[in-house]
């Protein structure tokens, strides 16, 4: 694994914002394709509804995330 690979997975595993973003990308790639499937729309229209929902479970999840971080220490 090349030093800026590892990088940026220390930076995704060991940080809460890392963790936070994957989880959020995750999130909207997989509302897209059941908005999609279950609903006919096109990707296009399906990332625009699956956009906001996920993105406020990423901040949620941040701040759990954050907290649980801080009282484990």
């Amino acid at each position: 694994m090349s030093e800026f690979r590892q990088g940026i997975f220390k930076l995704i595993a060991n940080t809460s914002i890392g963790r936070a973003l994957l989880y959020t990308i995750g999130h909207i790639i997989i509302a897209m394709s059941v908005v999609s499937t279950l609903t006919g729309a096109s990707l296009f229209e399906a990332g625009l509804v699956a956009l906001i929902e996920p993105s406020i479970n990423g901040v949620w999840y941040y701040v759990l995330d954050k907290l649980f971080t801080m009282k484990k220490k």
